[in-house]
């Protein structure tokens, strides 16, 4: 194999570890995508696991400096189409191959830049923090799987924003505890961690169950090649959110919520032979 070609597959490989690492629900949804779309989410995944990690995980070091030189190399990778950090390479080739817009990679940027300075949210930050940190890696990866159709990726954004958005949202919800404990932070607008009521909870499901019913349509109007992996990933998002919702506020700010894996192959096999048949 020519060695560039060698370094590239590697480091593609790299992420896709990571992300089998790090998580099993988005490592089964990436399955079942068109083989083709493995190694572009995969290196998507694991350029945004490595960002999080930096300002989620590494307390005894100077977080801000860290994700300020992850940011430097991460653009002198896309514009020099080289990096000798793994995963930025990786990136950087999907990012260059697939046209995905600098501007989406500066908001995700400046979300993680955001977990740094903020503790709690207001209604602004709210949504630009969603936006940056779940929305545009939506539209990365609704870049790989357009493969170049315009016309097709401008329709489909509006929805993979909303589905973007969705999985934040719950995520935030089923971290509610940890968010709070470990790290002092309160994402939902005007909601206090420790007088969290069924009322508060009430209103941030019905938020969340309006995303979920617009991006729905958009996944239908997928191309094959993505719309499986995509409506697996929908489908355990909406199964741990029908789960939040039937538990009371006092137990979500007490425990994480969780999907067994046993559950997460069940939907996985439900969701292949559904779409297969055209029922998806």
């Amino acid at each position: 194999m020519d060695p560039k070609l060698l370094y590239d597959q590697t480091t593609l490989e790299c992420s896709k570890l990571i992300t089998q690492k790090y998580s099993t629900s988005f490592t089964l949804g990436i399955k079942t995508l068109d083989k083709k779309l493995h190694l572009p989410i995969y290196a998507i995944y694991g350029f945004v696991r490595y960002a999080d990690e930096i300002v989620d995980t590494f307390h005894d070091k100077n977080k801000k400096a860290l994700l300020e030189e992850f940011k430097k190399d991460t653009y002198e990778a896309i514009e020099n189409g080289i990096s000798l950090n793994p995963v930025l390479h990786a990136f950087q080739l999907i990012v260059n191959q697939f046209k995905i817009d600098l501007d989406l990679i500066e908001a995700f940027l400046k979300s993680m830049e955001m977990d740094l300075d903020f503790k709690t949210y207001n209604d602004s930050r709210y949504h630009e923090y969603i936006y940056g940190s779940a929305e545009v890696v939506g539209l990365m990866c609704l870049r790989v799987f357009c493969e170049g159709d315009q016309k097709m990726y401008e329709s489909l954004r509006k929805p993979a924003c909303k589905l973007g958005s969705a999985f934040q949202k719950v995520n935030f919800l089923r971290d509610i505890k940890s968010d709070f404990e470990e790290r002092g932070r309160v994402y939902f607008p005007g909601v206090d961690f420790n007088t969290f009521d069924k009322s508060a909870k009430i209103l941030i499901e019905e938020d969340i169950q309006h995303d979920f019913d617009e991006a729905l349509d958009g996944i239908r109007r997928l191309p094959l090649s993505a719309k499986l992996g995509v409506k697996v990933a929908y489908l355990y998002y909406q199964k741990l959110f029908d789960k939040i919702k039937r538990l009371p506020p006092e137990i979500i700010t007490h425990q994480r919520v969780r999907i067994p894996n046993s559950r997460k192959i069940s939907l996985l096999l439900g969701t292949y032979f559904g779409t297969k048949l055209g029922l998806g």
